[in-house]
């Protein structure tokens, strides 16, 4: 969203408010058991204690290079590697890499990545690998249907296009598969982690971000509740610019130039 005057002061909006947490884990060390003493021979010899069990030390953490793809982001990376500290730990390590700013991470870029997985896709492969619970039955003996399982999304510029559009249906925001793809590849020639630094609001403080480039007083006003509350995120980021356009041009479909 760059030029002419650049709408972004934001407008009160319903839709909005979400909150996303994250958690870490911990490890507890244990303590070797002592060796039990001899009985003296002159005394009948005890019958040995049960032997206790000691649980599994901790396993060190293990440093691996992670290369940043498209739509990544520290929280993201730190999530699905189950990193200590999370993604403020995950920034410490690699700040000389990726500078100031814990939110631009670039496609590409090589993090270094501290975990104590033995399987990159653990997490993943346990979740999809769990067996499905079998339909209830109710008294009549009828099986009754199983819910579909959760739509899933490709991690691309299409993926991103497909989702917002499902929320966007769901919250009643108009806007068109065309008309969102035609603005994100003039505004961000389809880069999740575009930002202008150079137009007015760059001077003024606010420079524009993502793919639909929105100053971040717009993304917090238009946000739309569910998504993310990082304006690089790429669903969030649509989500919001069309929830805005909506709002002020009718439609992202009537959009044809900087707005």
């Amino acid at each position: 969203m760059a030029a002419r005057g650049k709408h972004r002061r934001p407008r009160t909006n319903p839709l909005t408010r979400g909150i996303i947490a994250a958690g870490t884990g911990g490890a507890a060390l244990t303590l070797p058991l002592l060796g039990a003493t001899h009985a003296s021979a002159a005394e009948p010899q005890s019958a040995p204690a049960a032997a206790q069990s000691v649980p599994q030390a901790a396993q060190p953490a293990k440093s691996l290079t992670y290369t940043v793809a498209k739509g990544d982001s520290l929280a993201r990376i730190a999530d699905k590697y189950d990193v200590s500290g999370g993604w403020k730990q995950l920034y410490k390590d690699n700040r000389a890499a990726v500078g100031d700013n814990p939110k631009l991470i670039h496609p590409g870029l090589k993090l270094t990545v501290k975990t104590t997985k033995t399987d990159a896709a653990k997490k993943t492969a346990t979740k999809s690998s769990a067996p499905a619970k079998p339909a209830a039955k109710p008294a009549g003996g009828v099986a009754q249907a199983t819910q579909a399982s959760a739509k899933t999304y490709a991690d691309n510029l299409d993926g991103w296009i497909r989702e917002s559009l499902d929320i966007m249906a769901q919250k009643g925001i108009p806007g068109s598969y065309d008309g969102i793809h035609r603005n994100i590849m003039r505004e961000s020639s389809g880069n999740p982690q575009a930002i202008n630094n150079w137009d007015s609001n760059a001077v003024a403080g606010t420079p524009s971000k993502g793919l639909l480039q929105v100053i971040d007083p717009t993304f917090a006003a238009y946000h739309v509740a569910g998504t993310s509350f990082d304006p690089y995120d790429p669903v969030a980021n649509i989500t919001a610019a069309c929830n805005y356009a909506a709002d002020r041009y009718g439609s992202i479909d009537n959009v044809n130039g900087p707005y």
